[in-house]
């Protein structure tokens, strides 16, 4: 008998512990995304808000993402991949087809950012959560006079003051707008003639980077930086924000556009779809916006707005928003190893 008391009570204690687990899983909310990417106050209030817990994991590129979910890193419910990136995903079948009437703050969403998502043109698999560009922020302490322009990177007098993103497709996106063509093209020729371009920036930089830019460009090592003025500005004391501008060259630039996927295998898709729908509401969206000083995809935004943004949807018309190229990024690919060398 005790040992048959015993096993019932063991028995009942795995069920009570499978029982816990189980509604433990069921209210937490597992996300991938970048890091420093959302304000802490918002995970909180949607904790609040839903009785829940979010777990909150980072990654500092659309390939680390990429690569772990992939290989089956999965685990997460919500992943946020840009635009070259949800197409890569979509081809893999590594994302949930979207139920748009558990997303109705959808309709809260720029018809000009919509526009721009021809990787997911029907919006079947993707919710976007922010548009921007890459451009150049110069520390004005060090450099008073320039043009806004990509040949800013040909002036010998900034040599070893300047850097360019260590990230293929968004250099050769610069050069290729310099000289008037798409970040896309496929041609030969022209990704030659911007290879040319990118070997004489190169003379001038002290490196290709994409982990340093921003504390260097801060402190004064650096006097011009391409990057992501979101990265920069978040660093600049209140009192330093004149010392620095943030600028799209007039030639134009890459465009890219963040957004919120479901995992194929999500394990909480319900409450997914509850956080997105959630960051979609203006006065989330503002709070989003005010905390990375760029625009919001939601158009009602800028009413709930408290901080001043770096630049508005409007000043991105002459970009131009990254694709997926399938076998043509070797294009890139071999063109890329020739300049880094």
């Amino acid at each position: 008998m005790k040992k048959i008391v015993l096993t019932i009570l063991a028995t009942i204690g795995i069920l009570t512990v499978f029982v816990l687990t189980s509604c433990n899983r069921s209210n937490t909310l597992h996300i991938y995304n970048w890091a420093d990417y959302i304000p802490e106050e918002v995970l909180q209030q949607f904790e609040k808000e839903y009785k829940c817990k979010v777990v909150y994991d980072t990654y500092a590129s659309n390939e680390e993402m990429f690569a772990k979910i992939k290989s089956g890193g999965t685990g997460y419910d919500i992943v946020f991949p840009s635009g070259d990136h949800v197409k890569m995903m979509i081809m893999e079948g590594l994302l949930e087809k979207l139920d748009m009437s558990k997303i109705p703050n959808f309709k809260n969403i720029n018809e000009t950012v919509l526009a721009k998502t021809n990787y997911d043109p029907n919006h079947e698999y993707s919710v976007p959560y922010m548009m921007g560009a890459t451009g150049l922020i110069v520390n004005k302490k060090y450099l008073k006079d320039f043009e806004k322009s990509w040949s800013i990177y040909e002036r010998k007098d900034l040599k070893d003051k300047m850097t360019l993103l260590d990230d293929m497709r968004e250099v050769f996106g610069a050069a290729l707008k310099y000289l008037g063509y798409s970040v896309n093209t496929t041609n030969p020729e022209e990704i030659e003639k911007a290879k040319q371009v990118i070997l004489k920036w190169k003379e001038n930089i002290v490196k290709f980077d994409a982990t340093t830019y921003a504390q260097g460009v801060v402190n004064g090592e650096f006097w011009v930086v391409h990057g992501y003025p979101e990265n920069v500005f978040q660093l600049i004391p209140e009192d330093e924000m004149e010392n620095f501008e943030f600028f799209i060259p007039k030639e134009g630039g890459a465009l890219w556009i963040d957004n919120m996927v479901i995992l194929k295998d999500a394990k909480n898709k319900d409450l997914a779809y509850k956080f997105i729908d959630f960051i979609l509401r203006p006065e989330i969206a503002a709070k989003i916006s005010d905390f990375l000083m760029i625009p919001s995809p939601v158009k009602e935004a800028v009413n709930y707005q408290e901080v001043e943004l770096l630049y508005n949807i409007e000043d991105l018309s002459n970009c131009e928003i990254l694709d997926y190229l399938g076998k043509d990024i070797d294009l890139y690919n071999k063109a890329w190893e020739e300049i880094i060398k």
